[in-house]
């Protein structure tokens, strides 16, 4: 039994889904339903029901569940025996981008909570014209934002994940069964623009090099207001699946389909102000990344 399976596991068992687990996790879905075939084989037990709607944990499946977080919290305890014996204490200043503070740093933000108690972390939510700007002046020590918009030459970024952008259709859309959708396909129906966190402008950049042009009806700053528009038929949109959820806050099931055109990822990652030198805190920080995203995982 690997770590690795495990964390697939409860990616899974928390998600209710193989494909959001595989997002979570950014690997591949085969990746994580081969984990959780090896541990069924292994423990000789059905560890989920599988259906439509999802995965669902069977009684064997909870009781794993409980054990490997357990398995997993031990671990992280081990792992960061030395980063609590050396006892830092201060402050970072840490800058985020919409996107990336909703939707990707709360978990690490608690974990960091727990792994650095002592370590007090002032994060400030801005656009990335702002948080360039303050990385460059020194008023912050480093930056988790999308480093594929990053514009400013004297800063250095490091990214951490790919989030594959595409196609969302409401579930019983014409477009929902399919394997894959034409980009000239997708320009024949209504679409929904997200403009927040420099949204659009991605969108155009990827558009440009189309034949067709996407047929606008509504930018909106608001993701929710992009599920809805999309749950209930009134268009599509391209979009990452670090921001896909399956459900509309109406209750309307989104499907996501992929494009015959490799439409670019959206990258999450650090920046910060070249040939700085990182503090013992701002160095902590970054060494929690790396391990969590780019040292080779168990």
């Amino acid at each position: 039994m690997q770590i690795r399976q495990l964390k697939y596991f409860i990616a899974t068992a928390e998600s209710g889904q193989v494909s959001r687990a595989a997002v979570a996790l950014s690997v591949s879905q085969s990746s994580v339903t081969t984990a959780i075939r090896e541990l069924e084989t292994e423990t000789g037990s059905l560890l989920f029901e599988r259906s439509s709607q999802g995965m669902e944990l069977t009684q064997p499946g909870r009781e794993l569940l409980a054990v490997a977080y357990e398995i997993l919290a031990k671990i992280d305890e081990a792992r960061n025996l030395r980063q609590r014996a050396s006892s830092i204490t201060g402050n970072i200043t840490l800058a985020a981008t919409y996107t990336v503070i909703g939707y990707f740093l709360p978990y690490h933000l608690d974990r960091l909570r727990r792994l650095l108690p002592d370590l007090t972390i002032n994060l400030h939510e801005l656009n990335r014209e702002a948080i360039e700007e303050g990385l460059m002046s020194n008023r912050f020590d480093m930056a988790v934002l999308l480093t594929s918009n990053i514009t400013t030459p004297e800063l250095e970024t490091e990214t951490l994940f790919r989030s594959t952008r595409r196609l969302w259709v409401a579930n019983n859309h014409r477009f929902a069964q399919r394997r894959k959708v034409t980009m000239d396909e997708v320009a024949a129906e209504d679409y929904i623009m997200l403009t927040v966190d420099e949204a659009a402008h991605s969108t155009m950049k990827y558009w440009a090099v189309q034949k067709a042009q996407p047929r606008i009806t509504l930018r909106t700053s608001s993701i929710e207001a992009v599920r809805s528009m999309v749950a209930n038929h009134q268009g599509v949109t391209i979009l990452s699946d670090m921001v896909y959820r399956p459900w509309s806050l109406e209750g309307k099931r989104i499907q996501t389909v992929q494009t015959d055109y490799a439409v670019p990822s959206m990258d999450v990652g650090l920046a910060w102000r070249r040939n700085s030198e990182f503090s013992p805190e701002v160095q902590l920080i970054y060494d929690y990344f790396r391990q969590s995203f780019i040292a080779p995982q168990l």
